[in-house]
Protein backbone atom coordinates (compact mmCIF):
# COMPACT_ATOMS: atom_id res chain seq x y z
CA UNK A 1 0.00 0.00 0.00
CA UNK A 2 1.20 3.64 -1.03
CA UNK A 3 1.72 6.49 1.70
CA UNK A 4 2.37 10.22 1.21
CA UNK A 5 4.39 11.67 4.00
CA UNK A 6 6.12 14.63 5.26
CA UNK A 7 9.29 14.40 7.38
CA UNK A 8 12.26 16.70 8.85
CA UNK A 9 15.59 15.13 8.47
CA UNK A 10 18.29 14.91 11.37
CA UNK A 11 19.61 18.29 9.93
CA UNK A 12 16.67 19.85 9.71
CA UNK A 13 15.59 20.34 6.12
CA UNK A 14 11.83 19.45 5.66
CA UNK A 15 10.75 16.07 3.37
CA UNK A 16 8.24 14.72 1.24
CA UNK A 17 7.74 11.47 -1.01
CA UNK A 18 5.94 8.09 -1.06
CA UNK A 19 6.77 4.71 0.79
CA UNK A 20 5.64 1.32 -0.47
CA UNK A 21 4.40 -1.02 2.88
CA UNK A 22 1.79 -3.11 4.06
CA UNK A 23 0.36 -0.64 6.72
CA UNK A 24 0.73 2.65 8.12
CA UNK A 25 1.97 1.77 11.18
CA UNK A 26 5.02 -0.26 8.93
CA UNK A 27 5.18 3.05 7.11
CA UNK A 28 6.03 5.24 10.00
CA UNK A 29 8.78 2.54 11.96
CA UNK A 30 10.42 2.20 8.19
CA UNK A 31 10.78 6.12 8.18
CA UNK A 32 11.35 6.58 11.55
CA UNK A 33 14.56 3.66 10.94
CA UNK A 34 15.99 5.94 8.73
CA UNK A 35 16.04 8.58 11.23
CA UNK A 36 13.25 10.83 10.05
CA UNK A 37 10.85 12.42 12.15
CA UNK A 38 7.08 12.51 10.72
CA UNK A 39 4.83 15.15 10.41
CA UNK A 40 2.01 13.86 8.30
CA UNK A 41 1.62 10.60 6.42
CA UNK A 42 -1.73 9.37 4.22
CA UNK A 43 -2.76 6.72 1.87
CA UNK A 44 -1.31 7.86 -1.46
CA UNK A 45 -4.86 7.50 -2.79
CA UNK A 46 -6.81 8.75 -0.31
CA UNK A 47 -8.41 11.63 -2.32
CA UNK A 48 -9.53 9.47 -5.27
CA UNK A 49 -12.98 9.56 -5.52
CA UNK A 50 -12.95 5.80 -7.19
CA UNK A 51 -10.83 4.34 -4.01
CA UNK A 52 -13.48 6.40 -1.59
CA UNK A 53 -15.66 3.55 0.61
CA UNK A 54 -18.73 4.69 0.63
CA UNK A 55 -20.11 3.13 3.78
CA UNK A 56 -23.63 3.19 3.65
CA UNK A 57 -23.74 0.78 0.78
CA UNK A 58 -21.03 -1.31 2.31
CA UNK A 59 -22.96 -4.15 3.77
CA UNK A 60 -21.80 -7.12 5.41
CA UNK A 61 -24.65 -9.61 6.63
CA UNK A 62 -25.00 -11.43 10.55
CA UNK A 63 -25.03 -14.95 8.58
CA UNK A 64 -21.60 -13.64 6.55
CA UNK A 65 -19.81 -13.13 10.07
CA UNK A 66 -21.22 -16.27 11.30
CA UNK A 67 -20.01 -18.05 8.30
CA UNK A 68 -17.01 -17.03 8.80
CA UNK A 69 -15.92 -17.20 12.34
CA UNK A 70 -16.74 -20.61 11.76
CA UNK A 71 -14.22 -20.40 9.03
CA UNK A 72 -11.33 -19.05 11.21
CA UNK A 73 -12.21 -21.37 14.22
CA UNK A 74 -11.99 -24.51 11.85
CA UNK A 75 -8.94 -23.38 9.48
CA UNK A 76 -6.88 -22.57 13.94
CA UNK A 77 -8.25 -25.60 14.83
CA UNK A 78 -5.90 -27.30 12.06
CA UNK A 79 -3.24 -24.87 13.54
CA UNK A 80 -3.14 -23.07 10.28
CA UNK A 81 -1.46 -19.21 11.16
CA UNK A 82 -3.20 -16.38 11.91
CA UNK A 83 -1.47 -15.00 8.54
CA UNK A 84 -2.22 -17.91 6.63
CA UNK A 85 -6.36 -17.77 7.82
CA UNK A 86 -6.54 -14.36 7.07
CA UNK A 87 -4.74 -14.70 3.07
CA UNK A 88 -6.77 -17.86 2.76
CA UNK A 89 -10.33 -16.66 3.35
CA UNK A 90 -9.63 -12.86 2.04
CA UNK A 91 -8.87 -14.99 -1.22
CA UNK A 92 -11.80 -17.11 -1.17
CA UNK A 93 -14.31 -14.26 -0.09
CA UNK A 94 -17.35 -13.42 -2.38
CA UNK A 95 -18.41 -10.40 -0.87
CA UNK A 96 -15.97 -7.65 -2.12
CA UNK A 97 -15.81 -5.68 1.52
CA UNK A 98 -15.31 -8.90 3.28
CA UNK A 99 -12.81 -9.35 0.62
CA UNK A 100 -11.13 -5.87 1.25
CA UNK A 101 -11.25 -6.12 5.06
CA UNK A 102 -9.56 -9.80 5.33
CA UNK A 103 -6.80 -8.39 3.39
CA UNK A 104 -6.13 -5.17 5.31
CA UNK A 105 -6.19 -7.44 8.73
CA UNK A 106 -3.65 -9.73 7.36
CA UNK A 107 -1.53 -6.57 5.94
CA UNK A 108 -1.74 -5.02 10.03
CA UNK A 109 -1.02 -9.10 11.30
CA UNK A 110 1.87 -9.31 9.06
CA UNK A 111 2.98 -5.84 10.07
CA UNK A 112 2.83 -6.71 13.76
CA UNK A 113 -0.70 -5.75 14.87
CA UNK A 114 -2.30 -8.68 17.29
CA UNK A 115 -5.59 -10.11 15.46
CA UNK A 116 -7.96 -8.47 17.59
CA UNK A 117 -5.94 -5.12 17.27
CA UNK A 118 -6.61 -5.27 13.27
CA UNK A 119 -9.92 -6.24 13.89
CA UNK A 120 -10.99 -3.31 15.63
CA UNK A 121 -9.66 -1.03 13.11
CA UNK A 122 -12.66 -2.41 10.41
CA UNK A 123 -16.23 -1.81 12.95
CA UNK A 124 -18.19 -1.71 9.97
CA UNK A 125 -17.55 -4.98 10.10
CA UNK A 126 -16.55 -6.50 13.75
CA UNK A 127 -18.55 -4.72 16.46
CA UNK A 128 -16.58 -3.68 19.86
CA UNK A 129 -17.86 -7.33 21.45
CA UNK A 130 -16.42 -9.23 18.09
CA UNK A 131 -13.23 -7.25 19.16
CA UNK A 132 -12.88 -7.52 23.12
CA UNK A 133 -13.95 -11.67 22.68
CA UNK A 134 -11.35 -12.50 20.35
CA UNK A 135 -8.38 -10.30 22.68
CA UNK A 136 -10.17 -12.43 25.42
CA UNK A 137 -9.02 -15.50 23.15
CA UNK A 138 -5.45 -14.22 22.35
CA UNK A 139 -5.15 -13.57 26.38
CA UNK A 140 -6.21 -17.02 27.06
CA UNK A 141 -4.98 -18.90 24.41
CA UNK A 142 -7.80 -20.53 22.93
CA UNK A 143 -9.03 -18.25 19.77
CA UNK A 144 -10.26 -21.30 17.95
CA UNK A 145 -12.84 -21.90 20.83
CA UNK A 146 -13.65 -17.90 20.66
CA UNK A 147 -14.38 -17.80 17.23
CA UNK A 148 -16.94 -20.75 17.79
CA UNK A 149 -18.28 -19.41 20.68
CA UNK A 150 -18.67 -16.12 18.67
CA UNK A 151 -20.63 -17.84 15.43
CA UNK A 152 -22.93 -19.16 18.19
CA UNK A 153 -23.39 -16.30 19.76
CA UNK A 154 -24.25 -14.14 16.26
CA UNK A 155 -26.09 -17.09 15.25
CA UNK A 156 -28.68 -17.00 18.39
CA UNK A 157 -28.88 -12.44 18.71
CA UNK A 158 -29.38 -12.85 14.70
CA UNK A 159 -32.37 -15.73 15.06
CA UNK A 160 -33.87 -13.38 17.77
CA UNK A 161 -33.33 -10.36 16.19
CA UNK A 162 -34.77 -11.17 12.85
CA UNK A 163 -38.15 -12.90 14.22
CA UNK A 164 -38.72 -9.51 16.15
CA UNK A 165 -38.26 -7.90 12.71
CA UNK A 166 -40.11 -10.11 10.60
CA UNK A 167 -43.34 -9.98 12.58
CA UNK A 168 -43.32 -6.26 11.73
CA UNK A 169 -42.97 -6.79 8.02
CA UNK A 170 -46.55 -8.15 7.92
CA UNK A 171 -48.44 -5.39 9.82
CA UNK A 172 -46.32 -2.47 7.87
CA UNK A 173 -47.33 -4.48 3.94
CA UNK A 174 -50.72 -4.21 5.38
CA UNK A 175 -50.83 -0.11 6.58
CA UNK A 176 -48.92 0.13 3.24
CA UNK A 177 -51.83 -2.03 1.09
CA UNK A 178 -54.48 0.37 3.38
CA UNK A 179 -52.89 3.45 2.28
CA UNK A 180 -52.60 2.88 -1.25
CA UNK A 181 -55.93 1.50 -1.73
CA UNK A 182 -57.13 4.27 0.26
CA UNK A 183 -55.52 6.95 -2.09
CA UNK A 184 -56.44 5.07 -5.26
CA UNK A 185 -60.21 5.24 -4.07
CA UNK A 186 -60.48 8.49 -3.03
CA UNK A 187 -58.55 10.21 -5.97
CA UNK A 188 -59.81 7.71 -8.78
CA UNK A 189 -62.97 6.21 -7.70
CA UNK A 190 -64.83 8.15 -5.31
CA UNK A 191 -64.49 12.24 -7.46
CA UNK A 192 -66.66 10.22 -10.00
CA UNK A 193 -69.25 8.60 -8.01
CA UNK A 194 -69.53 12.07 -5.91
CA UNK A 195 -70.02 14.09 -9.27
CA UNK A 196 -72.94 12.23 -9.74
CA UNK A 197 -74.23 12.82 -6.40
CA UNK A 198 -73.62 16.23 -6.46
CA UNK A 199 -75.31 16.70 -10.19
CA UNK A 200 -78.75 14.77 -8.66
CA UNK A 201 -79.59 17.89 -6.67
CA UNK A 202 -80.52 15.55 -3.77
CA UNK A 203 -79.40 16.12 0.32
CA UNK A 204 -76.04 15.03 0.56
CA UNK A 205 -75.23 13.11 3.88
CA UNK A 206 -72.88 14.77 6.41
CA UNK A 207 -70.65 11.97 6.43
CA UNK A 208 -70.65 12.03 2.28
CA UNK A 209 -69.54 15.77 2.30
CA UNK A 210 -66.96 14.73 4.55
CA UNK A 211 -65.79 12.44 2.52
CA UNK A 212 -66.13 14.32 -0.98
CA UNK A 213 -63.95 17.16 1.01
CA UNK A 214 -61.24 14.50 1.61
CA UNK A 215 -61.23 13.35 -1.82
CA UNK A 216 -61.16 17.13 -3.18
CA UNK A 217 -58.31 17.41 -1.62
CA UNK A 218 -56.48 14.42 -2.37
CA UNK A 219 -57.26 15.38 -6.05
CA UNK A 220 -56.62 19.21 -6.23
CA UNK A 221 -53.78 19.59 -3.35
CA UNK A 222 -52.39 16.13 -3.63
CA UNK A 223 -49.04 16.89 -4.63
CA UNK A 224 -48.48 19.15 -1.90
CA UNK A 225 -49.69 16.91 0.56
CA UNK A 226 -47.55 14.25 -0.57
CA UNK A 227 -44.34 16.91 -0.50
CA UNK A 228 -45.10 17.93 2.62
CA UNK A 229 -45.14 14.53 3.77
CA UNK A 230 -41.89 13.51 2.08
CA UNK A 231 -40.75 17.10 4.03
CA UNK A 232 -41.67 15.62 7.50
CA UNK A 233 -40.18 12.40 6.53
CA UNK A 234 -36.97 13.85 5.62
CA UNK A 235 -36.63 15.98 8.89
CA UNK A 236 -37.79 13.17 11.11
CA UNK A 237 -35.23 10.36 9.94
CA UNK A 238 -32.68 13.63 10.45
CA UNK A 239 -34.01 14.39 13.50
CA UNK A 240 -33.79 10.68 14.23
CA UNK A 241 -29.85 10.39 13.99
CA UNK A 242 -29.48 13.41 16.82
CA UNK A 243 -29.01 12.12 20.28
CA UNK A 244 -32.11 13.59 21.37
CA UNK A 245 -34.13 12.30 18.46
CA UNK A 246 -32.56 8.73 18.83
CA UNK A 247 -33.51 9.12 22.79
CA UNK A 248 -37.19 10.26 21.70
CA UNK A 249 -37.27 7.34 19.42
CA UNK A 250 -36.14 4.46 21.58
CA UNK A 251 -38.54 5.74 24.07
CA UNK A 252 -41.30 5.32 21.67
CA UNK A 253 -40.56 2.03 21.12
CA UNK A 254 -40.65 1.10 24.80
CA UNK A 255 -44.01 2.65 24.93
CA UNK A 256 -45.53 1.54 21.82
CA UNK A 257 -48.50 -0.58 23.33
CA UNK A 258 -47.63 -4.78 22.75
CA UNK A 259 -44.56 -3.44 20.75
CA UNK A 260 -42.84 -2.13 23.83
CA UNK A 261 -42.91 -5.54 25.28
CA UNK A 262 -41.86 -7.08 22.47
CA UNK A 263 -38.99 -4.53 22.85
CA UNK A 264 -37.80 -4.66 25.93
CA UNK A 265 -37.92 -8.62 25.93
CA UNK A 266 -35.72 -7.95 23.49
CA UNK A 267 -32.93 -6.16 24.99
CA UNK A 268 -33.48 -8.27 28.13
CA UNK A 269 -31.93 -11.13 25.84
CA UNK A 270 -29.62 -9.33 24.32
CA UNK A 271 -28.15 -7.96 27.28
CA UNK A 272 -28.04 -11.74 29.16
CA UNK A 273 -26.13 -13.21 26.34
CA UNK A 274 -24.14 -10.97 25.81
CA UNK A 275 -22.99 -10.82 29.45
CA UNK A 276 -22.85 -14.46 29.88
CA UNK A 277 -21.01 -15.06 26.28
CA UNK A 278 -18.23 -12.44 27.35
CA UNK A 279 -17.62 -13.40 31.13
CA UNK A 280 -17.78 -16.90 29.99
CA UNK A 281 -14.37 -16.16 27.67
CA UNK A 282 -12.75 -14.27 30.73
CA UNK A 283 -13.61 -10.61 30.12
CA UNK A 284 -13.87 -8.82 33.56
CA UNK A 285 -17.73 -7.69 34.41
CA UNK A 286 -17.11 -3.67 34.14
CA UNK A 287 -16.12 -4.08 30.59
CA UNK A 288 -18.91 -6.60 29.93
CA UNK A 289 -20.89 -4.39 30.74
CA UNK A 290 -19.47 -1.44 29.12
CA UNK A 291 -19.47 -3.49 25.90
CA UNK A 292 -22.96 -5.12 26.59
CA UNK A 293 -24.22 -1.05 26.77
CA UNK A 294 -22.74 -0.02 23.02
CA UNK A 295 -23.99 -2.75 21.29
CA UNK A 296 -27.90 -3.19 23.15
CA UNK A 297 -28.93 -0.48 20.81
CA UNK A 298 -30.96 1.60 22.72
CA UNK A 299 -30.37 4.45 24.06
CA UNK A 300 -31.90 4.02 27.98
CA UNK A 301 -30.59 0.48 28.63
CA UNK A 302 -27.20 1.50 27.47
CA UNK A 303 -27.45 4.35 30.19
CA UNK A 304 -28.85 2.23 32.84
CA UNK A 305 -25.96 -0.04 31.81
CA UNK A 306 -23.41 3.03 32.17
CA UNK A 307 -24.73 3.88 35.26
CA UNK A 308 -25.00 0.46 36.43
CA UNK A 309 -21.21 0.35 35.34
CA UNK A 310 -20.02 3.04 37.78
CA UNK A 311 -21.75 1.71 40.57
CA UNK A 312 -19.88 -1.17 40.41
CA UNK A 313 -16.64 0.57 40.32
CA UNK A 314 -17.76 2.50 43.35
CA UNK A 315 -17.95 -0.98 44.94
CA UNK A 316 -21.81 -1.80 44.67
CA UNK A 317 -22.53 -5.73 43.98
CA UNK A 318 -23.85 -6.20 40.76
CA UNK A 319 -27.27 -7.21 41.54
CA UNK A 320 -27.25 -4.07 43.50
CA UNK A 321 -26.43 -1.85 41.06
CA UNK A 322 -28.59 -3.37 38.73
CA UNK A 323 -31.58 -3.07 40.93
CA UNK A 324 -31.48 0.78 40.73
CA UNK A 325 -33.09 1.18 37.50
CA UNK A 326 -36.62 0.35 36.05
CA UNK A 327 -35.50 -0.71 32.85
CA UNK A 328 -34.00 -4.54 34.02
CA UNK A 329 -36.55 -6.52 36.14
CA UNK A 330 -37.12 -7.29 39.62
CA UNK A 331 -36.23 -10.88 38.34
CA UNK A 332 -33.60 -10.49 36.73
CA UNK A 333 -32.09 -8.68 39.28
CA UNK A 334 -32.85 -11.49 41.79
CA UNK A 335 -31.53 -14.29 39.41
CA UNK A 336 -27.95 -12.37 39.46
CA UNK A 337 -28.14 -12.16 42.83
CA UNK A 338 -28.30 -15.85 43.17
CA UNK A 339 -25.35 -15.85 40.64
CA UNK A 340 -23.61 -13.82 42.66
CA UNK A 341 -23.80 -15.83 46.18
CA UNK A 342 -23.72 -18.90 44.30
CA UNK A 343 -20.49 -18.38 41.84
CA UNK A 344 -22.74 -18.91 39.30
CA UNK A 345 -22.94 -15.36 37.60
CA UNK A 346 -22.22 -17.11 33.90
CA UNK A 347 -24.69 -20.00 34.07
CA UNK A 348 -27.34 -17.69 35.61
CA UNK A 349 -27.16 -14.96 32.74
CA UNK A 350 -26.95 -17.69 29.89
CA UNK A 351 -30.31 -18.99 31.90
CA UNK A 352 -31.99 -15.25 31.44
CA UNK A 353 -30.77 -15.35 28.22
CA UNK A 354 -32.53 -18.49 27.25
CA UNK A 355 -35.73 -17.20 29.12
CA UNK A 356 -36.05 -13.83 27.78
CA UNK A 357 -35.46 -15.11 23.81
CA UNK A 358 -38.21 -17.59 24.43
CA UNK A 359 -40.12 -14.79 25.74
CA UNK A 360 -39.08 -12.77 22.36
CA UNK A 361 -40.38 -15.80 20.07
CA UNK A 362 -43.68 -16.23 22.32
CA UNK A 363 -44.66 -12.03 22.22
CA UNK A 364 -43.74 -12.23 18.23
CA UNK A 365 -46.76 -15.42 17.65
CA UNK A 366 -48.94 -13.33 19.78
CA UNK A 367 -48.22 -9.75 18.23
CA UNK A 368 -48.94 -11.66 14.34
CA UNK A 369 -52.27 -13.55 16.05
CA UNK A 370 -53.68 -10.15 17.50
CA UNK A 371 -52.12 -7.67 14.55
CA UNK A 372 -53.35 -9.94 11.64
CA UNK A 373 -57.36 -9.73 12.30
CA UNK A 374 -57.22 -5.90 13.45
CA UNK A 375 -55.28 -5.06 10.24
CA UNK A 376 -57.74 -6.96 8.12
CA UNK A 377 -61.07 -5.21 10.24
CA UNK A 378 -58.81 -1.86 9.39
CA UNK A 379 -58.50 -2.32 5.75
CA UNK A 380 -61.74 -3.66 5.44
CA UNK A 381 -63.64 -0.81 7.77
CA UNK A 382 -61.91 1.82 5.65
CA UNK A 383 -62.56 0.40 2.52
CA UNK A 384 -66.51 -0.25 3.71
CA UNK A 385 -66.92 3.45 4.87
CA UNK A 386 -65.74 4.90 1.74
CA UNK A 387 -67.92 2.79 -0.29
CA UNK A 388 -70.74 3.40 1.92
CA UNK A 389 -70.53 6.86 1.92
CA UNK A 390 -71.29 7.15 -1.44
CA UNK A 391 -73.78 3.72 -2.27
CA UNK A 392 -75.91 5.15 0.21
CA UNK A 393 -76.87 8.55 -1.50
CA UNK A 394 -76.54 6.95 -4.67
CA UNK A 395 -79.42 4.29 -3.55
CA UNK A 396 -81.44 7.60 -2.42
CA UNK A 397 -81.07 9.12 -5.72
CA UNK A 398 -82.46 6.08 -7.55
CA UNK A 399 -85.24 5.48 -5.01
CA UNK A 400 -86.19 9.30 -6.13
CA UNK A 401 -86.66 8.46 -9.30
CA UNK A 402 -88.36 5.68 -9.23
Amino acid sequence: MLFKYKAIDQSGTEQAGTIDTVNEDTAIAALQRNGLVITSIAPADKGSLLSMNISFLEHVSNKEIVILSRQIATLFESQVSALRVFRLLGAEAENPVVKRVLNKVADDIQGGLSISKALSKHPQVFSSFYCNMVLAGEESGRLEYTFNHLADYLDRSYAITSKARHALVYPAFIIATFIVVMVLMLTMVIPNLTQMIADSGVPIPIYTQIVMWISDAFTQYGIFLFTALAILMALGWRYAKTNAGKAYFDKLKLDIPAVGNLYRKLYLARMADNLSTMLGSGIAMVQAIEITGAVVENVHYEQALNRARDDIKNGASISEAFGKYEEIPTIMVQMMRVGEETGELGNILQTLARFYSREVENAVDTLVGLIEPLMIIMLAGGVGTLVASVLIPIYSITMSIS
